[in-house]
């Protein structure tokens, strides 16, 4: 949706390695903002249409929940040097759509969540993932309901596709929304696998070689 940089660097001072959608968690805006004032003043005016500021999207890529979950794992993959089309990353998400990791630090014991904006994991993680990331998914489970479709997605990370094993994995929870045209990703959530969290039973796939 969600790797060998620790989430010491991600996530304040976690210690498993970054999951998959949010590697340089620390560098997220969102400071929290102690008056309205400040507030009003951090937050720019919102676009009288929010859909015109979204790249049109490859109908391919929005057409079924496998085809937006196979290009939101897709669209975050490549070797070391490639650059990420995030006009198509962007295409992906509906407005207001957010980001968000999960993890617990390895100082305080504290379980926390961070909430980015799509926009923001870009910037937090262009330059990551640049250095070579591949993430493939290897276990879903899907419930829908009238337009909404919730997805538990197990994931494998590496840094390349002939690397005999991950560096990490873990289950990304998408929520998608389909708004009679095509399915949009309204929300993802991650969380690593620990040795405290295993994968459970079905969602590992198949054991590493």
């Amino acid at each position: 949706m969600r790797s060998v940089r620790l989430l010491a660097a991600a996530f304040g001072a976690l210690a498993a390695t970054a999951p998959a959608f949010g590697q340089d968690i620390k560098a997220l805006p969102g400071a929290p903002q102690n008056s309205q004032k400040a507030q009003t003043a951090a937050s720019p005016a919102a676009p009288a249409d929010p859909f015109a500021a979204i790249p049109e999207a490859k109908p391919s890529d929005v057409a079924s929940v496998d085809a937006i979950v196979t290009a939101l794992y897709d669209v975050i993959s490549g070797d070391a040097g490639v650059k990420r089309d995030w006009n198509r990353f962007r295409s992906l998400f509906y407005p207001g759509a957010r980001m968000i990791p999960t993890g617990k630090n390895a100082q305080t014991g504290q379980v926390s969540a961070r909430v980015a904006s799509p926009e923001a994991y870009i910037k937090a993680n262009e330059a990551f993932l640049e250095e070579g990331f591949h993430e493939r998914e290897i276990h879903r489970h899907a419930d829908a309901y009238g337009n909404i479709v919730q997805v538990f997605s197990s994931y494998e990370a590496r840094r390349k596709l002939d690397d005999d094993k991950p560096f990490a994995r873990g289950i990304n929870s998408i929520q998608l929304f389909n708004d009679g045209k095509r399915w949009w990703v309204v929300t993802v959530a991650w969380s690593p696998e620990t040795s405290d969290h295993p994968l459970p039973k079905g969602y590992a796939g198949k054991p590493a070689a």
